[in-house]
């Protein structure tokens, strides 16, 4: 007789979304099921404040320290997945704009019929990304060609249906790489640079502790570490 599953409530950042899906047979190979939502960090960590069921939440390190310090997750379990680059994507048939630097990346942008991104309050690519416009002195220019998406993988499924010949996106590169159809052409270049670091933890009122457990250590342990490089997680 087969070992019934052991269901987990998953909240995460989409940063991770690429990772938990690669790992869901090793994770059905411990006994557990996970069921997962992801979005906009800030719009994750609404729902977990509002009650939403969730067993382990996933989002940046440093909105998981001030949650615990609130006493919404064990502190002690905080794991770290890694430090995650955001970029620009571009549709895979077409060629990479070069936007190693300020000027190009400006370039590049205002030649683009159209650019998307994740919710530029509640993301952290999204909030960094508008950033970013204000910083090259575009977003006025940029406004009515700049599409915003409720997280990263929305996007980036939008630029990849885009008929527009083309079309760029910005997010990070966890949901660049897990979205087919686009491809990555490069960070954001240096002085526009996000790298988050990214972490997991059980929520301190999970009824399933132990199994939380046990899915913290597939997703952050040693085991993981190549599937999480992958994914576009670097230590």
């Amino acid at each position: 007789m087969k070992t019934p599953l052991t269901a987990i409530a998953l909240l995460s950042g989409g940063a991770a979304q690429g990772l938990v899906d690669a790992l869901l047979e090793q994770v059905t190979a411990q006994c557990l099921l996970v069921r997962g939502t992801f979005g906009a960090v800030g719009l994750m960590r609404d729902q977990l404040l509002a009650g939403a069921a969730c067993d382990v939440f996933v989002s940046t390190a440093s909105m998981l320290s001030d949650l615990a310090q609130h006493g919404h997750l064990d502190a002690s379990s905080i794991r770290p997945l890694g430090r995650v680059a955001t970029g620009i994507a571009v549709q895979k048939s077409r060629l990479a704009p070069h936007v190693a630097d300020a000027d190009s990346l400006r370039a590049a942008l205002l030649a683009a019929p159209e650019v998307h991104c994740p919710d530029t309050r509640q993301s952290t690519a999204g909030i960094h990304f508008a950033q970013v416009l204000r910083n090259l002195g575009i977003e006025g220019p940029l406004a009515a060609r700049l599409h915003t998406h409720p997280n990263g993988m929305t996007a980036m499924r939008a630029v990849a249906a885009s008929s527009a010949s083309g079309a760029l996106g910005c997010t990070q590169i966890t949901e660049i790489l897990h979205t087919p159809g686009v491809q990555y052409a490069g960070d954001l270049p240096e002085g526009f640079g996000l790298h988050t670091v990214y972490a997991a933890a059980a929520v301190q009122a999970s009824q399933q502790a132990q199994a939380a457990r046990r899915f913290l250590e597939l997703l952050c342990g040693a085991t993981s570490l190549p599937e999480r490089k992958r994914c576009g997680f670097v230590a």
